[in-house]
């Protein structure tokens, strides 16, 4: 049997796009299958996917000419993976695969395949992602509308050209990890100055979701939303005059260009 839409790799990544899009309505679990490798992982999937076939490997039998295929695994086997799904006869392939570039997985495979790389972050998982599209050499506007449309069902999706995709991975990619920096050092600041733990990180979390979503239902620019907050010598200014003065915000233009270069170096 074929299926409209396979997902090959099973992990955290594989099963979030799964669980959006059945979420969305984008198709029925009688549609889709997952391949992985684990026979553990994939007794885990079957529990939590009712409906959705779990393969260990895929065949010819389940792709056909209009079958979508989503890579999710390690950067190490993606050409290899790549290569097989396009001796399969795999025509559609959107790679959440981190640094490689279209360019790469379109010369694994034996004939031209429309390839459409992305780079969506880890909160995928609770549906609140960011990601980036960008289309390979033989990629149309209904190929992008079909990876805008998968990765749509798990949070916010922007299109770009490839060559701006490294900076994606420096920015997007690992900012949950920059951003949960910030809130452990926050949190840690509470405990410093006489808070217990607990009501630190209830304060710092609280005010870290509602800051956000303030800037996505404001529309206002963060400086804007800043100012508002900064009274002229107040306690706010203070802080913000030691962080100015430590450089922070010099720190992540750095921190973001040298995940950028890595993600060159990892595409090369």
């Amino acid at each position: 049997m074929a299926f409209p839409l396979i997902i090959v790799g099973g992990g955290r990544m594989g099963a979030a796009l799964a669980q959006g899009l059945l979420t969305s309505g984008f198709c029925a679990a009688a549609d889709m299958a997952i391949v992985e490798v684990s026979r553990e992982r994939r007794d885990e999937l079957s529990a939590d996917f009712p409906g959705v076939t779990i393969l260990a490997s895929v065949e010819l039998e389940h792709i056909s000419a209009t079958s979508g295929v989503v890579l999710c695994v390690k950067p190490d086997h993606a050409e290899a993976t790549a290569r097989v799904l396009g001796a399969l006869g795999t025509m559609r392939l959107l790679s959440v695969v981190a640094g490689l570039s279209t360019a790469r997985l379109e010369a694994a495979m034996p004939g031209p395949v429309a390839v459409i790389r992305s780079m969506p972050n880890t909160p995928v998982l609770v549906g609140k992602g960011a990601s980036a599209i960008a289309g390979g050499a033989h990629v149309v506007k209904d190929d992008l509308d079909w990876a805008d449309a998968v990765l749509s069902s798990v949070g916010v999706v922007v299109r770009l050209a490839e060559k701006n995709m490294d900076a994606v991975t420096g920015l997007s990619g690992p900012m949950p990890a920059y951003l949960l920096l910030v809130v452990e050092a926050l949190i840690e600041a509470g405990v410093h100055q006489g808070l217990s733990r607990d009501v630190s990180k209830k304060l710092v979390v609280a005010t870290f979701e509602g800051t956000g979503a303030l800037l996505a239902m404001t529309g206002e620019s963060p400086e804007e939303l800043r100012a508002q907050v900064t009274s002229p010598g107040g306690t706010t200014a203070a802080g913000l005059r030691m962080l100015e003065g430590r450089a922070v915000r010099a720190a992540f233009l750095e921190a973001v260009a040298a995940a950028a270069e890595r993600s060159r170096q990892l595409g090369r």
